[in-house]
């Protein structure tokens, strides 16, 4: 028994501990969510708003798959990507609700959460999905199918 440390510097070295962790991973894995934090949610328009955070497997793989190619997309021409921290997601953004899970996926226009997607349900579902959403609620025109060949 006189081998062992008081509670309270078990707690202090545990606190420092996650400290350094959490510091540790804030250094080696960015969000760029930041840069978007100080952005008036009303004057945006149409968005895509990612929310996510560090350490997200799904987050990840998402960014791996998705990210170089959205801007590209016509999706992405027609609802911008801004991206969100889940510790930092600005006041003026108006959500219906809570975000828990990352990433999940914000329909939004002029600040106001018009639909979501929780989730990253890989590359193949998530276009069709991302795309229904805009459709429904941002009115994202249909593609227009080939002209039939004479």
């Amino acid at each position: 028994m006189k081998n062992q440390r008081p509670l309270s510097v078990t707690r202090r070295r545990f606190a420092a501990t996650a400290l350094s962790v959490a510091i540790g991973l804030a250094v080696v894995n960015p969000l760029p969510a930041l840069a978007d934090a100080a952005l008036p949610w009303a004057d945006k328009g149409r968005a895509l708003v990612m929310v996510e955070q560090a350490g997200c497997e799904w987050c990840k793989r998402w960014n791996e798959e998705i990210g170089p190619i959205y801007p590209k997309t016509r999706e992405g021409a027609f609802a911008p990507l801004h991206r969100v921290d889940l510790r930092a997601i600005p006041a003026d953004l108006q959500l219906t609700r809570r975000v828990t899970f990352t990433p999940t996926f914000l329909i939004v226009n002029d600040g106001h959460e018009m639909a979501r997607l929780e989730g990253y349900p890989g590359e193949d579902f998530f276009w069709p999905l991302i795309a229904q959403l805009m459709r429904q609620h941002l009115g994202l025109p249909t593609e227009e199918a080939d002209p039939p060949e004479s």
